[in-house]
């Protein structure tokens, strides 16, 4: 170790820390340690290894420190986040003030929220300095996916936060290990977090002063003033942003994606990959009864032997709570009913038991909630009605916890994928399901065109359709035509073995407002592109895609669902609205006309969309079945 770092880091570590830094033999983790050492000016230091003993450490300090409660069944805890008003609080990603750090002289693009480095590096190490007196900075090693896997990446997280460093090894499989045969290469992510100020609940309080920024140049995220773990926990979202920079350099795909087995005819297995906005029905999609997960969030793609081929970055998952109920959500519903360790973050606890919305049972009139001491009519200082549990609650497992985990989740080689779900949340515009006619059709008018209503996931209004560029516009870290551009080139280089390309909608309503289906439905949805993928159905050619045939389906809904699907609710869910579909073209062409390095094929394969929606609407109006479609 460098006598300069060692002279730093010898007063705040202790003999067995300073020793399980030294045995990583790492120059470069050893500056980034000290330096967060010297910046932030914790009382203590402590280096974490591989060792169970150390998990079970974390465990009891994110306890002590009151970050944590206990609940009555053993194993489960609860965390709360900062909350002051509606609109002011810490229970979501926060897009305003998570910024890219760029140097003079480059851009990532104007739809990339940015600062210039200098500037942002002093105002973030300005909060940072002193921030962790008083308490123990933990340092703690992960990987990206698998071990000893072409797809892992190793990070480094430093933080005051117990809740974080707890949080983390429930989502992500150990590093210690790994990052030893870096042999001193800098080549891991690095994160910095920092509490900052709390109230009585230990809740990060300076609101006003929350910041995460990225800077890509030293594969590094800072956060402060935060506990909410989308914008604490490095390794999600925040190690996305650097994942894609990092696959944009060497050829590969960092998505925002699941991966799921869906299990077909004879013992087939099919895997899935698919991108789905926050609360758009992404986990339970992954999580369908009768299919096995591998991951519901964040994946990586490469080509193998000629093969896409993906892993999932994670061993755990921080999934949206709301509306996991017996009837719909069974799996992850009995994992957060049993005995075993979970995490609850900003539910409702009424006598030691949480209770969260859309759980299918009657919610307790009083308890503690994200907002504190809390009764049925409450309202915050801004006026507005404090639910009972945060729209945003969630929960925090391990994958294999989960009985219906896939057994190749873990597989260093990854799986192969047969095909990839693009949908949002899209009240009166595309179909249920439909599939692209090719790969380019399917990033360009499924994945570069997806759209979607906000939702409790992000800090801001519910309920507005925004353009979300295959659920990853938020995290993307180059600028965006580049990013559709290595999508495309990643199929070009497939050819004919590129996966098949699904667009879903759980969401479509009819006239009236009301949902045309139920949340089970998509399971015959997914047992559709299945058969696609392997060519055992047929599909009648729409503008948009290709549609399923109703003599198809009808039997599927029988079978899955015990539901007799009648040729009306067929009609009425798979009619092309040309209206509709020609505005969101309008929309979206609108978007990529002003975007720079936008590569040719997209604006070309939305004018050829629009010339196909515009002949069917002058051949047959406005709305046009599928049945009346050749």
């Amino acid at each position: 170790m460098d006598t300069k770092h060692k002279d730093i880091l010898k007063t705040k570590l202790d003999n067995a820390s300073m020793a399980n830094l030294e045995r990583l033999a790492n120059d470069k983790l050893d500056a980034f340690v000290a330096d967060a050492v010297t910046l932030c000016q914790p009382d203590a230091v402590k280096v974490l290894s591989d060792d169970p003993a150390d998990m079970e450490w974390v465990r009891r300090q994110a306890l002590d420190q009151r970050e944590e409660t206990l609940l009555k069944t053993p194993g489960h805890s609860v965390h709360f986040d900062g909350f002051r008003t509606a609109m002011v609080n810490d229970q979501g990603r926060d897009t305003e003030v998570t910024k890219y750090l760029v140097p003079k002289g480059m851009t990532l693009g104007k739809r990339l929220n940015s600062i210039d480095r200098d500037e942002g590096l002093a105002e973030i190490r300005g909060y940072f300095k002193g921030a962790m007196k008083g308490r123990t900075m933990i340092v703690r090693f992960y990987s990206l996916g698998p071990l000893n896997s072409a797809f892992s990446i190793q990070c480094a997280q430093i933080t005051d936060s117990a809740y974080v460093v707890h949080s983390e090894d429930l989502l992500y499989r150990p590093g210690y290990e790994q990052l030893k045969k870096l042999a001193g290469s800098g080549d891991f992510f690095r994160f910095l977090h920092a509490t900052g100020a709390v109230d009585d609940r230990r809740t990060s309080s300076d609101i006003e002063h929350k910041r995460i920024y990225i800077d890509h140049t030293q594969d590094m995220v800072l956060s402060v003033n935060t506990q909410y773990a989308g914008n604490t926990v490095g390794l999600k979202k925040l190690a996305l942003r650097l994942a894609i920079q990092k696959a944009d350099r060497e050829g590969w795909l960092a998505e925002h994606m699941f991966i799921m087995g869906v299990h077909g005819p004879g013992g087939r297995v099919t895997y899935f990959t698919g991108a789905f906005p926050s609360a758009c029905g992404k986990t339970s999609t992954a999580m369908l009864g009768g299919e096995t997960i591998l991951g519901d969030d964040l994946a990586y793609l490469r080509i193998i032997d000629g093969q896409a081929r993906c892993v999932n970055t994670e061993a755990g998952i921080f999934g949206i709570i709301r509306d996991v109920n017996p009837k719909d959500d069974p799996a992850i519903y009995d994992l957060l009913t049993k005995p075993g360790e979970v995490i609850f973050s900003n539910v409702l606890v009424n006598d030691s038991n949480p209770y969260w919305l859309g759980m299918g049972r009657e919610l307790p009139t009083s308890g503690e909630n994200f907002a504190g001491k809390w009764t049925k009519g409450m309202k915050d200082a801004g006026g507005a009605e404090i639910p009972a549990a945060h729209p945003n609650a969630r929960y925090t497992v391990r994958l294999t916890d989960l009985g219906n985990l896939d057994p190749k989740w873990n597989d260093p080689q990854g799986v192969a994928i047969g095909g990839i779900m693009y949908g949002g949340r899209d009240s009166d515009t595309s179909v249920p399901v439909q599939e692209s006619f090719n790969w380019t059709h399917g990033i360009v008018t499924m994945g570069a065109s997806l759209e979607s209503e906000t939702t409790a996931a992000t800090v801001g209004k519910t309920g507005v359709r925004t353009f979300d560029l295959m659920s990853i516009l938020q995290f993307v870290a180059i600028p965006i035509g580049r990013y559709i551009a290595n999508n495309l080139n990643f199929g070009t280089k497939l050819a004919a073995k590129a996966p098949r390309i699904f667009g879903t909608n759980y969401y479509l309503k009819n006239a009236a407002g009301e949902y045309l289906n139920t949340r089970l439905d998509k399971m015959v949805w997914v047992k559709w592109m299945e058969l696609r993928s392997h060519n055992e159905v047929q599909a009648v050619e729409a503008p948009t895609g290709r549609l399923p045939l109703y003599q198809d389906l009808a039997p599927l809904f029988k079978k899955l669902l015990n539901k007799d699907f009648t040729r009306q609710e067929y009609v009425e869910q798979f009619t092309i609205r040309i209206p509709e579909n020609l505005a969101k073209l309008d929309r979206i062409e609108a978007i990529y006309k002003n975007e720079p390095e936008i590569p040719p094929a997209v604006l070309h394969e939305l004018a050829a969309q629009r010339k196909r929606l515009e002949a069917l609407k002058a051949a047959k109006g406005d709305y046009v079945s599928p049945l009346d479609l050749k």
